[in-house]
């Protein structure tokens, strides 16, 4: 996948279109929300990228006023990317478009500065004005994980257990994992335990999975 397709010239009427970027790393997924988007008279698809690391270098190539961005992707997965077109593309709303609808997500994203997300079987019709209202300044969120993520919590884990956690979950000795993120074994060993201890589970494994479920990591 090149690092970005031009996807048609730029627009200059005076009612133009709502430019759209498109960020998934699978080729069927872009081109399905690509011809779905542009079947709508109001939007169009300027750029699409199979990368996290491509965005920012699109948008500042082809200016959309949405880019609807993937969780997981290669290079950079899709809440770093709505930190990073927060900080230095503020003019580009990113809605989240993921199949991964797991309430933690939510909250990393919308902490992460997203103006919206949306799970990807949402209905054609659902997801162009979820688009709409996301460039009119709106903030949306699919109602069922707005619900689920408020009745979860916040995230238990602070930021060193998280990387503590990270570090754990393929399955890494409590040395490895010191020698990776530079701590002493003994410390790893207790943030090992507070993180058994928050999600009741039964060991560091468990604890990953549960983890991985809320969408906490």
């Amino acid at each position: 996948m090149s690092s970005s397709e031009d996807c048609g010239p730029e627009s200059t009427a005076e009612n133009a279109p709502i430019r759209l970027l498109l960020a998934d790393d699978q080729d069927l997924v872009r081109g399905g929300l690509a011809a779905l988007l542009e079947l709508e008279p109001d939007l169009t698809v300027v750029a699409a990228v199979g990368r996290g690391d491509e965005v920012l270098a699109a948008v500042q190539a082809r200016r959309p006023d949405v880019a609807l961005v993937d969780i997981e992707m290669p290079g950079a997965d899709g809440l770093a990317v709505a930190a990073q077109l927060t900080r230095e593309a503020p003019d580009c709303r990113c809605l989240i478009v993921t199949t991964f609808g797991r309430p933690g997500y939510l909250r990393r994203a919308m902490d992460a500065g997203a103006a919206g997300f949306i799970v990807k079987d949402t209905p054609a019709e659902q997801l162009a004005a979820a688009v709409r209202r996301v460039a009119a300044g709106e903030r949306v969120v699919d109602p069922q994980l707005a619900a689920a993520s408020l009745a979860g919590g916040e995230n238990p884990f602070t930021a060193r257990e998280q990387e503590v956690l990270r570090a754990a979950a393929d399955g890494a000795s409590v040395r490895a994992i010191a020698e990776t993120i530079h701590l002493s074994p003994g410390t790893v060993r207790n943030h090992l335990s507070a993180i058994i201890g928050k999600t009741h589970a039964q060991n560091r494994h468990d604890a990953a999975r549960i983890a991985a479920e809320h969408g906490w990591l």
